[in-house]
Parts: structure tokens; sequence; C-alpha cells
């Protein structure tokens, strides 16, 4: 209670003066006449007490939250045997709790000897099915029904109102011209897409099926990175935050309201349990609160740390995220979709604004230009170390550049109107060096690894 407040209370409410009698006057009731004033302090008392215990809740809320991060990072805490573990031996290959509970939610790698089944190619997104037998085909529009259309989009991941389209075999890529073709059999319109047709040696309709699945890389608008200036999330709502311990370690990007691409680097240190790890979405500005669990991180089991080559991982949220203007998927580029050296692309994220540097609060953007991978695997870059399972961009002279932090965020691509990943920052020499540009694992040379996952893991 403030002196201010003691002392307003000490004045007497009614202070006493000389009451001089009157004849003919009656005396007044033995009620204070001023109870207005008397209930004043009163609520400012009242209010001032609310004040101290919301305050002190707050204050007790804030401790036992860095109490517990502070445990969590030192600790695993078995829940059916009720005891701690050194958090070093969570996800060691040995089960400490009962039930192997510290070794249930780890990260993992996984390895792809398949072909998944289905696929879009080039950037008229056709449809095209896979089998031992036959390799890829191309589906004719005959007899395609809008239940199809629904079954093959659920089988490439994130759906919303799909819908297709015919595209003339005439007007298609040279090398798709002659087929081989592909058309559903009547009656197959649940059936997976690649088990419902059958070979055909011509489309009968003269076109072939192009389909767009849902809404992901659409936004309202367009337009710190080194060089780069000041984004909205708004404007690149597939843009996240990893977050491990409250701390930001790298970006990644929705593929649909439950999975995340990010880099395998992110997940090759020592610390391999996901408690701790935190995905947040839909904002600007970098905050450490909050955030979606994770119940899964899956790398490509080819990943190379040495060499950085596969270096690729998923992420699924424990539960799927309300797509909005804030939050919605990017698109998974199709199969080999061409994009010209010199293409403009762009990268996001809240990395350092320079080399050794910190990490920016508010989200940055940087446009920067595709280089072609001869020029980038000449001695005067990177030599032999690139692999197809990369791509370069920014520019020779330097200037512009992802840099620590960004790891695992996006390098998207404009074309038909929407934006497409093609590139998840990986490394490089430095931040914005003349001749080191930045490399970017090439999404398009793991759509394979990345839909098998997502089906398997639904």
């Amino acid at each position: 209670m403030t002196n201010e407040l003691q002392q307003e209370i000490t004045i007497p409410l009614n202070p006493r003066q000389a009451v001089v009698p009157q004849p003919g006057r009656h005396r007044g009731r033995m009620t204070a006449p001023n109870t207005q004033k008397q209930k004043a302090p009163k609520a400012k008392k009242v209010l001032l007490i609310i004040l101290t215990v919301v305050l002190f809740l707050g204050i007790l809320a804030t401790t036992i939250y860095f109490l517990k991060q502070l445990i969590e990072s030192k600790y695993f805490f078995c829940s059916r045997s009720v005891k701690f573990i050194p958090i070093e031996q969570a996800c060691d290959g040995k089960e400490d709790c009962a039930g192997g509970e510290d070794e249930s939610t780890c990260v993992s790698s996984f390895r792809v000897n398949t072909t998944f089944p289905v696929r879009l190619l080039s950037d008229q997104y056709v449809l095209q099915v896979y089998s031992p037998s036959s390799g890829w085909r191309s589906v004719c529009s005959d007899d395609w029904t809008e239940k199809h259309t629904q079954t093959a989009c659920n089988q490439l991941g994130y759906t919303y109102k799909p819908r297709s389209t015919n595209v003339s075999v005439s007007t298609l890529t040279s090398f798709l011209k002659t087929g081989p073709f592909t058309a559903v059999r009547p009656g197959t319109a649940t059936t997976p897409t690649h088990q419902a047709t059958i070979d055909l040696s011509v489309c009968r309709s003269g076109s072939v099926v192009s389909l767009s699945c849902s809404d992901c890389g659409q936004v309202h608008s367009q337009d710190r990175i080194v060089g780069g200036k000041d984004a909205y999330i708004e404007d690149w709502p597939w843009q996240v935050s990893l977050q491990e311990s409250g701390q930001h370690t790298c970006g990644g990007s929705l593929v649909s309201p439950r999975w995340v691409v990010t880099a395998a680097h992110c997940f090759s240190g020592t610390r391999k349990e996901l408690r701790n790890l935190r995905v947040v979405s839909g904002e600007t500005y970098l905050i450490m609160l909050g955030g979606s669990y994770v119940d899964k991180v899956i790398i490509n089991g080819d990943y190379n740390a040495e060499e950085n080559d596969y270096d690729i991982a998923l992420i699924r949220l424990s539960s799927p995220l309300t797509v909005g203007v804030n939050r919605k998927p990017v698109c998974l580029p199709p199969t080999s979709l061409d994009i010209p050296d010199k293409t403009a692309l762009v990268v996001t994220g809240w990395g350092y604004l320079k080399e050794n540097g910190k990490v920016s609060t508010s989200l940055q953007m940087a446009d920067i230009s595709l280089i072609d991978r001869k020029t980038c695997s000449s001695p005067s870059m990177y030599g032999n170390i690139i692999t197809q399972r990369m791509i370069c961009a920014g520019f020779v002279e330097g200037k512009v550049d992802a840099c620590q932090g960004d790891s695992g965020g996006p390098l998207v691509y404009f074309t038909s109107s929407i934006w497409n990943l093609v590139g998840v920052v990986s490394w490089g020499v430095g931040c914005a060096r003349q001749g080191k540009p930045g490399v970017y694992s090439n999404v398009g040379e793991m759509l394979n690894w990345i839909y098998t996952i997502i089906e398997k893991n639904p």
C-alpha cells in the first residue's frame, strides 16, 4: 500500500464542524451524507489487491516456466517410472525408462528404396503413375472424373479443393508427346491411382490430366538475410521457426498443415530428443514462447554430414495447424521443373544479418538468382563437392545471401501463379562472400523421399 493511499485513508470523510442548533430544524439521519466518497477508497483497495495478486501469479508462472526449461535442458523425466535421468541418456539407443519411454520420441532416419508411384511432371503439372514393369506413364483424361482427382491428390498429400484440367498431348514437352500413356479403368474412382490404370499407346481423348491439388503457395501480396529486407509472414506464410528450449535454431517450410521440410543438419548434434522442440508459425517477429509440439523428426537416411549431401529432414507436428492468411503450405515442385540460369528466387528467414552477427528479430527476405551447376562447380567456387542434391543461388559478387540461423528455411520460385519450394538452406562458406554463394538442398531431387515419408506416417 502506498504512502499516498495511506494518507488518503486517514483523512476524515466528514470533518467535524461546530453544530449550531436552529429552532424549528430537525436533526438529520445518523448516517454519513457522503457514502459515495467512502466507497471510492475501498474500490481502489480491492483493485490494488487484485493487481498485486495478478502480478504475483505472473511472476510465479514465469519462474515455473523458466525453472521447467532449465530442468528439461538437463534431465529427462520418465513419467511411468517417476524418475529423472540425465538428458544425455535419452535417445542413446539404450532404454533407461520403463517401457523405453526415453527412446520413443527421438530423431530417426529413413532411406527410400522404393519409387513413390504418383507424381506431377514439369510446369504443366502432368499427372504420371509408375509401375515396375512399365515405368512412368502420363495419365490420359479418358474416363477421368472429379473423384479420380480427389483420390490422386490425396496420395500427393495436402489437398484443398483439388481440380484437374485437360492438357492437349500436342502441347506437351517434346519428350512427353509420344508417351507412354495410361488411363483409368471404369469403376476405379477410389482405387489408388497407380493401381487403377491400364496402359495405352495413345490417348483416345487426345489429352492428359493436369492436377492442382490445393491452395499451396498462394498469398495475398508480394514483396535480414544478409542484404535482405523486412518481410511479413502474410507474404511467406509457410515460413516457420524451429526452436529448442525457447531458442531459435533453424527455419523450415510448411508443406502441409502437419508437415515441415527443413535441413537434416539442424539435428546433427548430440541432442536427439524431441520433447523440447517446438515449431513456431504464423509470426513475423521471432517469439520464443508457444509453438506446436513435434512428434516425429525424420532425416534422410542418406544424409552425409561431412559432404552436406542429402541435407533434408521432415518434421511432423503433433496436430495439424489451421490454415489461414498467416499459415499456409508452400507447394512442393513438380518433377523436372525447369528453372533457367539466373532465374529470380526468394530466400526468407530470421538468420544473421551479417556474418558472425546475430539473429534478426523480424522476418527477412532477399531476392537472389539461380547460379547454374557448371558455374557453381567450377574450381573458383565449390568444385566437385556440388552434387545433384544441391543447387546454388545468390550472386557471384556476393552481397546478398542466407546466413546462420536461416538453415532449413525455404528457397522458393514463383511460376504458374504459385510459389514452389525448390531449395532448403543448407550450407556455404561464410555469408555473402564473393565467389561463395549459398548452397541449398535440391527439393526436386528428393520428392520421392518426401512423398514416401508422408504416406508412411499419416
